[in-house]
């Protein structure tokens, strides 16, 4: 099977050498991906920015830097694909008015009007046909299964994966996670805290169960 695979964070520039960004490593996202080669799929990585080695065997990699230029590259990717494993932190604001030149230190505060980024999840939910399945994730720091649940209902997914973040022994920049999937169908499967890459395996067998 085809599968998309996403990961990494987005930079959204305020100026030349400034951006909002967020804590993922893509350490998840690449781990997901490589499970999923090493299991005989044909996979596509699309990429924030990361300090991570692309995983070897991939179908391809394409990398971006911005929560457009992912939702271009994803939206184009999909339709061919068998499935999406969308594991990317991307950016749900972006500054309305990025600078074209350094903004430089004065008296006062600097303001910043943000406006809100194409929710790409959502998109590929709308796109995507009954035969596809789309996987999702939530990472949360309170009420973790209903926001999950409400995100898969919302956005038309197959599956959830939720993940607490905020603590010190997992998630963001950790080698370690701990999650629950959820599937549509009512079906749930609780991982402990494990290394990434064993819970990669164990996701990837549970939701894509054969070539």
């Amino acid at each position: 099977m085809k599968i998309l695979v996403t990961a990494g964070p987005t930079r959204e520039s305020i100026d030349p050498v400034r951006y909002i960004t967020n804590r993922s490593s893509g350490k998840m996202g690449y781990a997901l991906a490589e499970a999923l080669v090493r299991a005989g799929h044909q996979v596509v990585l699309v990429s924030g920015p990361v300090t991570l080695s692309a995983p070897e065997g991939l179908d391809s990699l394409i990398r971006v830097e911005t929560a457009a230029q992912m939702a271009e590259s994803v939206k184009t990717v999909f339709p061919s694909c068998g499935g999406a494993v969308m594991c990317a932190a991307v950016a749900d604001y972006r500054p309305a008015e990025p600078a074209s030149e350094k903004i430089h230190k004065s008296e006062g505060d600097l303001i910043l009007r943000l406006e809100r980024t194409e929710d790409i999840l959502l998109s590929l939910g709308r796109m995507k046909s009954p035969d596809q399945v789309l996987v999702g994730f939530a990472a949360e720091t309170e009420d973790l299964r209903q926001r999950a649940l409400g995100k898969m209902e919302r956005k038309n997914l197959d599956w959830i994966i939720a993940n607490r973040v905020g603590l010190p022994d997992r998630g963001f920049q950790s080698d370690d996670n701990a999650a629950t999937a959820y599937a549509r169908t009512g079906r749930v499967e609780e991982f402990p805290l494990m290394p990434k890459k064993l819970l990669a395996q164990k996701l990837m067998d549970l939701i894509f169960p054969g070539v």
